[in-house]
């Protein structure tokens, strides 16, 4: 049966950094239907192979989900002959996307000067922490330092404490999630503008996460306003919090509107709090936080969660749990929605996440899971740059592949 067409079919990417947040671009861009092209060192590949939890053949399950659907190729960039594989290959794609320190690829003569001497229209994708100019362009840019230059981390945790990050690279996937976008944008430009010359998008992680903070910059600039951390609530929306149950499970209640709040209350057989006029609308309620929420947590503390969770349904109050990676692989919503793909990594099932947006027509899928490193030298190097086998043997005898 013939696969269905993906968004991105035709359009081949180079990858080449390793980590996070290109790889993640990269696997966004496979998803969807886009040839990418990953250069790693030989030997051990990216170091993603080999973090967290290993699977029997020592490769990291994590790189069997950001690997997925990729064409691995080695070539060491240390040597001029592995950096002319590169810009080979380069050649004949439409984008390129790296995520090494700012003038790491100058240095090597791959930059987009460089590349676009053979290949005016590729787009280039760039991330790094800092950006590609600026004072602090030559830092050192891991996502959780800039996830606190870039705010994000001042806003996230208790007042008074130390601020908190989720257990994710939250600030990579963003950076790359960026980047993926920029690039389809780049390409739709070039579809529309025949003939025009590749561009730079150029990434910074911290500025990825600057990206995310809604209102913070205009409340700052109009009114002063510093935004604090806040806990488990959202500054200036009452209420919305989590609520811990007789269970002990927390749940999170979003019953911010004016007719929800008043559906809140009947569900929690206070209709007067829904009566009272200090709290009919949210600037009142925000005024009367304190009050609301101890009327929330007495209400929820009395209950298990299934009673609580169940009761606001059918008051059609916006309420759910918190879930675990085990609670969403049961749950029957996530497996209805196909957010759970199969794949086979040596003869055994692997369950990864499919990716979204969800199309109705062109969807992207998982052809085939992160795979080991260099085993698509043969093919990408065989069959798109004409190396012979004499060649791509002598290229691994020297230790270049």
């Amino acid at each position: 049966m013939a696969q269905t067409p993906r968004p991105l079919d035709g359009i081949r990417v180079l990858e080449v950094g390793q980590l996070l947040a290109g790889p993640f671009a990269g696997s966004m861009l496979a998803y969807y239907g886009a040839e990418v092209i990953k250069v790693e060192p030989p030997g051990d590949g990216d170091p993603l192979r080999q973090w967290r939890i290993l699977d029997e053949e020592g490769t990291s399950y994590w790189w069997r989900s950001l690997g997925r659907n990729k064409k691995c190729v080695t070539a060491d960039l240390k040597t001029e002959e592995g950096r002319d594989l590169v810009r080979r290959l380069a050649g004949k794609c439409e984008a390129l996307v790296e995520n090494f320190r700012p003038g790491v690829m100058e240095r090597w003569g791959l930059g987009p000067a460089d590349l676009w001497q053979a290949n005016p229209g590729l787009v280039y994708a760039r991330i790094s922490g800092y950006g590609q100019d600026g004072p602090y362009a030559s830092r050192p840019g891991f996502a959780s330092v800039c996830e606190g230059v870039g705010g994000l981390r001042y806003v996230n945790g208790q007042p008074g404490e130390a601020p908190m990050r989720p257990n994710l690279s939250l600030g990579d996937s963003i950076a790359g999630l960026h980047a993926a976008l920029g690039i389809v944008m780049a390409c739709l430009y070039q579809a529309r503008h025949p003939g025009s010359r590749g561009q730079v998008i150029d990434t910074a992680l911290y500025e990825a996460s600057f990206n995310l903070l809604e209102g913070v910059i205009p409340e700052y600039d109009g009114a002063g306003v510093v935004r604090q951390p806040s806990g488990s609530t959202l500054t200036g929306i009452v209420p919305t919090n989590t609520y811990r149950c007789a269970d002990g499970r927390f749940i999170i209640i979003g019953a911010n509107g004016d007719s929800i709040f008043k559906r809140l209350c009947q569900a929690m057989g206070r209709p007067d709090m829904g009566a009272d006029i200090r709290l009919t609308h949210n600037a009142g309620r925000v005024e009367h936080e304190s009050e609301i929420d101890q009327a929330i947590e007495q209400w929820t503390a009395s209950l298990g969660s299934a009673e609580v969770l169940a009761s606001l349904e059918q008051a059609r109050v916006p309420s759910g749990p918190i879930y675990s990676v085990a609670d969403m692989m049961g749950d029957p919503h996530f497996n209805a929605r196909g957010l759970f793909e199969e794949v086979d990594v040596n003869g055994e099932p692997l369950k990864v996440p499919a990716m979204v947006p969800k199309f109705s027509d062109t969807p992207g899928r998982t052809e085939w899971a992160g795979p080991e490193v260099g085993s698509f030298n043969g093919e990408v190097y065989g069959e798109l740059l004409g190396l012979s086998e004499a060649e791509l043997a002598e290229l691994a005898e020297k230790g270049i592949l």
